[in-house]
């Protein structure tokens, strides 16, 4: 692991970092063992102030699957202090930290001084750096009320890191829901080309969020402070029981909240998570958010209420039996089935029969921005529905081997994933989905209520994958060249630069060699009823 503690050396880092990535060749003959041998080029980068949690090692270790490279900085922005906040007195731990991010398999750390990063040591009223402004709306609410300046010095010092790092990915707590929401519409507003990925809050045991403020906590405030989850809890419970109405939700935490003297609110409020816009009442989805002070240490948190039928994402590789699991799932429990693979393998029939060049990222980014897609549910939900491109019936011709043997590097294109995955999210709004693909629960649905990672071995695999073309009349193709291709599909589908194949966290394996699809099934269908008997 490198301490990087000036822009020049990140840069060489960089540099150098890219060069040998580039060098990495992948053999034509591909082995399941060889795979390994070959790195993903992403770089995924983690901005935090130091002092570091379990909240920030559960952000590393969501970078470190996703990426080739990690970097940390740890940068202690005096632009978001204001003149009589804790600036001074904020904990700097570096050594420390360094452990912690060397055991997390962290690549680099970059931790500028203020002066190497160009701002002096003011607040952002006082600086004459060049400030990122986000839309007023954004920043006078919530924490804005009480910390004047202090989402432009965020915003400002943001935008910085993403230009010297020029992460594919960056990395961000829930808990900072305002901040979250902030540096999202930054992104989306300047064009950034850095994917946002919102991790989930992490709690100690009594419920309080981590924080690097806690340890301004002695053992007794700790316990006073949980009284803040406890009190978004219960409004959570009343949601869930039925409450939508913002004065009832907030009434609940109030009145948790009072059972401890020492906690001075300075606000709870209810608010649309993505626009931070007040709710009167939760429609689709709400943040109830909360601050308050505890003798000197100012603390938030919030929670996320949603107000949708549960998702049921499954995730696995090629050949493992999603599609025909996922319909009888969503037939089982009167669901709609989402055809995520689909949609990707239509694109990939478009650009075959436009004749564009699979490498052609450009011609293929104009298609999918333009193309229009339809899925039409079977009224049998246990059938393959009908999938229609540009008012085209591709029902059919989506399964060659031809599409099949194109469709990852079609998939692995940002382009691609951007504009089909928003596609895919837009349905996801009102829930009541069994989706799959190959990252539906750790992108696409990542607040999935139920995860479920299916998989098979590549010779169950290439046998059901043989029987299929048999059944659908196809030309017959050796049980060795399918499971060179399975495994080929693996490689490509695990180690691409966009929405790698993993298995969620938080998801269940289930391993169908040797299982019916109807014990498949039901194993999900019994793993959903706990989940909804838990909610």
């Amino acid at each position: 692991m490198r301490l990087l503690t000036t822009v020049a050396a990140l840069r060489c880092y960089l540099t150098k970092r890219c060069s040998e990535n580039k060098l990495i060749g992948v053999t034509e003959d591909l082995r399941l063992d060889e795979m390994t041998g070959w790195h993903q080029t992403a770089v995924g980068l983690v901005p935090t102030m130091g002092n570091l949690h379990q909240g920030h090692l559960n952000l590393i270790q969501r970078a470190r699957q996703e990426n080739s490279t990690v970097i940390v900085s740890i940068f202690i922005n005096p632009l978001q202090f204001a003149p009589n906040e804790d600036y001074q007195r904020y904990p700097r731990t570096l050594e420390p930290d360094q452990q912690l991010c060397e055991q997390a398999g962290v690549d680099a750390i970059f931790a500028p001084t203020p002066e190497e990063m160009a701002v002096p040591q003011k607040s952002i009223q006082e600086s004459t750096v060049t400030q990122v402004i986000p839309p007023s709306a954004m920043i006078t609410g919530l924490c804005g009320r009480s910390r004047l300046g202090h989402f432009q010095g965020v915003a400002t010092i943001v935008t910085k890191l993403f230009n010297l790092v020029q992460p594919d990915r960056a990395y961000f707590g829930q808990k900072d829901g305002q901040q979250l929401a902030i540096i999202k519409r930054l992104v989306a507003d300047l064009n950034l080309p850095v994917e946002i990925v919102a991790c989930p809050i992490v709690r100690e045991a009594s419920g309080l969020a981590f924080s690097s403020r806690n340890q301004y906590l002695s053992a007794t405030a700790k316990e006073q402070a949980a009284v803040l989850c406890r009190g978004l809890r219960r409004a959570e419970t009343a949601f869930i029981a039925g409450d939508r109405d913002r004065d009832k939700l907030i009434a609940m935490v109030q009145q948790e909240v009072a059972m401890v003297s020492t906690i001075l609110l300075e606000y709870i409020e209810l608010v649309e998570p993505t626009t931070l816009m007040s709710l009167e009442k939760v429609e689709e989805e709400g943040m109830l958010a909360i601050a308050a002070r505890l003798g000197a240490t100012r603390l938030i948190d919030n929670i996320i209420l949603r107000d949708r039928q549960p998702i049921i994402a499954i995730d696995g590789p090629a050949g493992a039996g999603k599609s025909t699991v996922a319909r009888q799932v969503a037939a089982n429990l009167n669901l709609v089935y989402l055809d995520s693979g689909a949609m990707y393998r239509a694109v990939t029939w478009l650009v075959l029969q436009k004749g564009i060049a699979i490498d052609d990222e450009c011609a293929i980014a104009e298609l999918v921005n333009q193309c229009k897609i339809e899925l039409t549910p079977h009224q049998d939900l246990q059938s393959t529905g009908r999938v229609l491109i540009d008012d085209t019936d591709v029902t059919q011709a989506i399964r060659t081997i031809e599409v099949t043997s194109q469709v990852s590097a079609i998939a692995a294109q940002k382009s691609v994933r951007q504009a089909l995955v928003k596609q895919q999210q837009s349905w996801g709004k009102k829930g009541g989905l069994v989706a799959e693909g190959r990252d539906i629960g750790t992108h696409v649905f990542p607040d999935a209520e139920v995860k479920i990672f299916l998989t098979a071995s590549v010779i169950e695999r290439a046998r059901r994958r043989q029987q299929d073309f048999s059944n659908q009349g196809l030309p017959e193709v050796s049980l060795e060249q399918l499971e060179h291709d399975i495994a080929e599909r693996d490689w490509k589908d695990s180690t691409r630069k966009i929405s790698p194949l993993q298995k969620a966290t938080d998801a269940i394996e289930v391993k169908t060699d040797g299982l019916k699809v109807s014990e498949v099934t039901a194993q999900i269908v019994n793993y959903y009823q706990q989940r909804l008997s838990q909610w």
